[in-house]
């Protein structure tokens, strides 16, 4: 057999010796594929909403620049890694190939999958860049992609649009893990609420806490507040900007009794916002930062910077069950599906 690596280290070129997410070029050629590689024809992307949201302010919003952007990292890097930000996205398509050692029959040629790990680490080829819809981070594409042995990925469900479920699962390690994070009577605040990921962790958030929580929205826009609270995915709605957060904490207080929030959840997708984060929990709180803007080096320094015994945990995009969990939330809640329809469809 021709094997390699399950984490995919075969791919790596640069520097030898890392895993492909850390490498900063990895071989694309999709020519030969290893006997433990999936060959995937790729038909749209999802840019990391930092990422795409970082191209798109780096080119001023032009839509062939972004275009070329995207186009000059996968060709430099064999694999779509913003080099600002480090993160990737997810992609779509349908099953093109499948190594020996891996057919186990729960995969066929022509399934349709969505991968659930990031295109920073994913091989990627893309011979054409279809449209660009700036508005939901999201390109149709002409590529294709390797996913390797440790790689995970769901089939795309036949009750829901392949867009829908897209949109869903490219975000779905948020609301699981407010599934796992949320307790009865807990006090919440998610920031960056109105944006998918933060609406559909406001839904889990709600049904954790239950009636005696408190779950508060914090958005940036006053037209924010009739969505949410039309959704009933929140108890308060707050406007504020996530990168001033003296106001963060003054208006979470008002809308928490004039006590600290037990968990913080971070869904914004532009960075020096850790503060914001940190700063409205109380001691022995949660800090859960989702956003792939966020410095860890600013939340580490910052927290101890003004006295927050707090625990902060990565935005691992994985937990056991989250496609799951989060094409569930969609299936349950017939608004918010409706509106994601609106929306990202």
């Amino acid at each position: 057999m021709n094997l390699g690596n399950k984490y995919g280290t075969h791919r790596v070129l640069e520097p030898l010796g890392v895993l492909p997410q850390a490498a900063t070029r990895i071989n694309n050629d999709m020519s030969v594929l290893y006997d433990n590689e999936i060959l995937i024809n790729v038909t749209a992307l999802n840019i990391d909403s930092a990422s795409f949201n970082q191209i798109k302010r780096a080119v001023n919003g032009d839509e062939e620049q972004i275009r070329a952007h995207i186009l000059a990292i996968v060709a430099e890097k064999g694999k779509m890694q913003n080099p600002v930000t480090g993160s990737g996205g997810m992609l779509i398509g349908n099953v093109a190939s499948i190594g020996f050692a891996l057919q186990d029959g729960q995969l066929k040629v022509g399934d349709k999958i969505a991968t659930l790990v990031s295109l920073s680490l994913t091989p990627l080829r893309i011979e054409e860049i279809i449209a660009v819809h700036q508005n939901i981070d999201r390109l149709d594409v002409k590529a294709q992609a390797i996913l390797f042995e440790s790689g995970i990925y769901a089939k795309l469900p036949d009750d829901m649009s392949e867009n829908l479920a897209l949109a869903a699962l490219d975000i779905a390690g948020a609301p699981a893990q407010t599934a796992k994070l949320v307790k009865p009577g807990n006090s919440v605040l998610i920031l960056g609420a109105g944006g998918k990921s933060g609406m559909l962790c406001l839904y889990e958030a709600m049904k954790c806490a239950g009636p005696t929580g408190n779950v508060i929205a914090m958005v940036r826009k006053e037209s924010d507040i009739v969505k949410l609270k039309e959704l009933n995915l929140a108890h308060q709605v707050i406007v504020s900007n996530a990168t001033q957060p003296l106001d963060v904490l003054e208006k979470t207080l008002a809308a928490n009794h004039g006590k600290e929030v037990d968990i913080s959840i971070s869904c914004v997708n532009i960075p020096n916002t850790e503060m914001a984060c940190i700063l409205p929990v109380r001691d022995n709180g949660i800090v859960y930062f989702f956003s792939m803007a966020t410095s860890f080096t600013k939340a580490a320094l910052g927290a101890e910077g003004v006295g927050k015994d707090v625990t902060m945990i990565i935005g691992n995009g994985y937990t056991k069950g989250h496609a799951e969990v989060t094409l569930g939330e969609l299936r349950e809640n017939a608004a918010l599906r409706a509106y994601f329809e609106e929306k990202y469809v």
